[in-house]
C-alpha cells in the first residue's frame, strides 16, 4: 500500500511538471480553478477509500488531518505571496518555484513524519513536547497577527544575508535558470536564492504541521497522505486565490485557535498514556480525551467562523475607504 501510494503521489508531480509548469506560463483563473477542484476530489475520494477499507474512525482521522493540513498550506501560501513580491519573481516563473517548493516540502515532512513515528513509538512523553510546541506555536501566532508581512520579510532579509555569505549572486534573472554566467564566473540567479528561502519556510512548516496531524491521529500513513494530499494542488490554489488572501485577515487567528486546541488534546493525550515517574508517580492520570468527531467539528468550525468574520471584516473596510474617497 506504501509503494503504490508513493507512485501514485510522484506521478501525479510529474504529470503536474510535464503538463502545467514546463512551459512558464501564468495559469489563468479558470485553469487554477478546474485543476484546484481535481486535486481536491482526488483528496476526498481517497479519504472516502480510507473509510471504506479501514473503518470510519480511520477515516474520520483522515478528513480531520487533511482539512487542518489543508488550512495551514493555505496560511502558507500568504508567506510565499510575500516571498515572490521580495524576490520580484516574474509570473512565468512563478510556477516552477512553487511546485519545486512544493516537493521539497513533501519530502521534509516525510523526514519530520518518519522521525516521529519513531519518537512516538519509543516514547510515549513525546506527546507533551508536541502539545507544548503547538501551544507555543498558537501564542506566537497571535503575536505576529498584528503585522504578518514585516516579520515575514525580517526572517527573509537575516536568511537571505546569511545565503550571500557563501554564494556568489547576480541581481537578476536569467530565464528560469539557478546559475548564470557573468563575465566568465558562475553566479547564482534570484531563483535560487527564491528556492533556499521558500526550502527554509517549508522546513518552519513542517515544525508546526507535523505535531499538529499527530495529535489527530498516530498512523504514519494517514500522516503522510493528509499531507500529501493537502500540499498537492496547492501551487493551482495560490493563483486561484490570489488578492482573496489579503482578506483572509483572521486566518492567523483561526490557526492559532486550531493549533492551541490540538496541542491541549496532545497533553491530555499524554496525561492519559502518562509514563513519567514525577508526573502522578509514573501512573496514568484519569482525563478526558477528545474524540476524532469531536476535533473536526472544531476544526472545520473555527475555519468556517474565521473566514466569514474575515470577508465581513474585509469588506466593511473596503465599503468605508470607499466612503471616505
Amino acid at each position: 500500500m506504501w509503494l503504490i501510494t508513493v507512485a501514485v503521489i510522484l506521478g501525479l508531480f510529474v504529470f503536474d511538471f510535464f503538463s502545467h509548469v514546463r512551459v512558464p506560463h501564468a495559469p489563468s483563473l479558470r485553469e487554477s480553478a478546474v485543476w484546484s477542484t481535481i486535486y481536491i476530489s482526488i483528496a476526498v475520494v481517497f479519504g472516502v477509500f480510507v473509510w471504506w477499507k479501514w473503518g470510519g474512525t480511520f477515516g474520520g482521522e483522515y478528513f480531520a488531518g487533511y482539512v487542518t493540513e489543508k488550512a495551514l498550506s493555505v496560511d502558507n501560501l500568504f508567506v510565499f505571496v510575500i516571498i515572490m513580491a521580495r524576490f520580484a519573481v516574474p509570473p512565468e516563473y512563478q510556477q516552477k518555484v512553487l511546485l519545486l517548493g512544493i516537493v521539497m516540502a513533501l519530502g521534509m515532512r516525510g523526514i519530520f513524519i518518519a522521525v516521529g513515528a519513531a519518537a512516538i513509538n519509543a516514547y510515549s512523553w513525546v506527546f507533551y513536547l508536541f502539545g507544548a510546541f503547538l501551544i507555543f506555536t498558537a501564542v506566537k501566532l497571535i503575536r505576529e497577527s498584528d503585522d504578518p508581512v514585516e516579520h515575514e520579510v525580517e526572517r527573509e532579509s537575516r536568511l537571505e544575508r546569511f545565503v550571500k555569505r557563501f554564494l556568489r549572486t547576480h541581481d537578476t534573472y536569467d530565464g528560469d535558470k539557478l546559475f548564470t554566467r557573468v563575465n566568465g564566473r558562475r553566479l547564482a540567479t534570484p531563483m535560487l536564492m527564491v528556492l533556499i528561502v521558500i526550502g527554509f519556510t517549508d522546513v518552519l512548516f513542517a515544525l508546526d504541521s507535523i505535531p499538529a496531524i499527530y495529535g489527530l491521529t498516530s498512523e504514519p500513513y494517514l500522516v503522510f497522505t493528509a499531507n500529501a494530499f493537502a500540499l498537492m494542488g496547492l501551487r493551482q490554489l495560490y493563483f486561484l486565490l490570489g488578492g482573496l488572501l489579503d482578506r483572509l485577515v483572521y486566518l492567523s487567528v483561526g490557526l492559532s485557535i486550531i493549533l492551541a486546541f490540538i496541542g491541549t488534546k496532545l497533553v491530555l493525550h499524554a496525561l492519559h498514556e502518562n509514563t513519567l515517574p514525577f508526573v502522578n508517580g509514573g501512573e496514568h492520570v484519569s482525563v478526558p480525551e477528545i474524540s476524532t468527531p469531536v476535533s473536526l467539528s472544531v476544526i472545520i468550525g473555527v475555519l468556517v467562523i474565521t473566514t466569514v468574520a474575515s470577508l465581513v471584516k474585509s469588506r466593511s473596510a473596503a465599503a468605508k475607504n470607499q466612503a471616505q474617497t
